[in-house]
């Protein structure tokens, strides 16, 4: 059965060596969305270093992940002082799941500071893709495909929640009702 891979990539504001509290807030919060995201249905996995601590991405071993990659537009530092940058590479069992887990609670509440924590970019922050069963996404893979979703936009090979596909190569599109959920606030006369 196909599995959705979905590659995430922000360039930050400041390094994640930055002692401020912006910086501290942003990594306190992110430990605390991968511990709920890890427990929601239809997560399957994500790449995990090996060996290393935070801020090596460069360098640390991220087993069947492959080798760390970064988009082409990534001009910041890549040593453990000037790495100013978060991405992610996970397993999903559909679109609905990762919908779920990516547009309610604490990774809702994440995506209303994004601008605190990233710059704003006229790139693409996230791609999906299918791959079969017995496939792991590599970093490249993720990499190669956000970079032709900017430069191609969506196709059955490099896609988004806005303008998704199924695993045959179908469009498709999230249900209006799933939509809903992305809004935030109260809902006009419900309070």
């Amino acid at each position: 059965m196909p599995r959705l891979a979905l590659y995430t990539f922000g360039i930050l504001k400041s390094p994640l060596a930055d002692p401020s509290a912006l910086t501290r807030e942003f990594q306190e919060s992110g430990a605390a969305v991968y511990r709920k995201i890890s427990r929601h249905p239809g997560y399957l996995a994500r790449a995990e270093a090996e060996v290393g601590g935070r801020g090596t991405f460069f360098d640390a071993d991220w087993g069947a992940w492959g080798e760390f990659a970064v988009p082409t537009w990534y001009e910041k530092g890549r040593t453990a002082e000037t790495i100013a940058l978060a991405a992610t590479l996970s397993l999903w069992t559909g679109l609905r799941p990762a919908f779920d887990a990516i547009y309610t609670g604490l990774h809702r509440a994440a995506l209303n500071r994004r601008y605190d924590w990233f710059e704003r970019t006229v790139h693409p922050s996230h791609v999906f893709w299918w791959v079969s069963d017995s496939v792991t996404p590599t970093w490249r893979d993720g990499v190669s495909r956000l970079e032709q979703l900017h430069d191609h936009g969506c196709a059955p090979h490099a896609f988004t929640f806005h303008h998704p596909f199924t695993p045959d190569g179908t469009a498709t599109r999230i249900a209006d009702r799933e939509v809903r959920t992305i809004r935030t606030g109260p809902r006009p006369g419900s309070g």
